[in-house]
């Protein structure tokens, strides 16, 4: 599979259906990935709506409290006998 901007874009696009009546303000945190500074990704969170939050360049540790979140998540929410990427 090549890195193109469909990696993240159609699965932004499912999330977005999902989140598209919410009455909170949406936020999407990411790294700095070439996908998510395409002119294209921010207009499509613009559009909707969406707010972008992005790790600071070389600092890991802005990112860290998501990893931690969604590495619990991931414990208590995958079967032990499921492969996951």
């Amino acid at each position: 599979m090549r890195p193109t901007l469909e990696i993240v874009l159609n699965p932004l696009e499912e999330a977005l259906k999902i989140v598209k009546d919410s009455k909170y303000r949406t936020t999407i945190h990411s790294d700095q990935g070439r996908h998510y500074q395409h002119n294209k990704w921010g207009k499509t969170l613009k559009e909707n709506k969406v707010f972008q939050s992005m790790s600071r360049k070389g600092n890991c540790s802005d990112n860290s409290t998501m990893e931690n979140f969604f590495g619990l998540l991931k414990q208590k929410c995958i079967p032990e006998n499921h492969c996951a990427i």
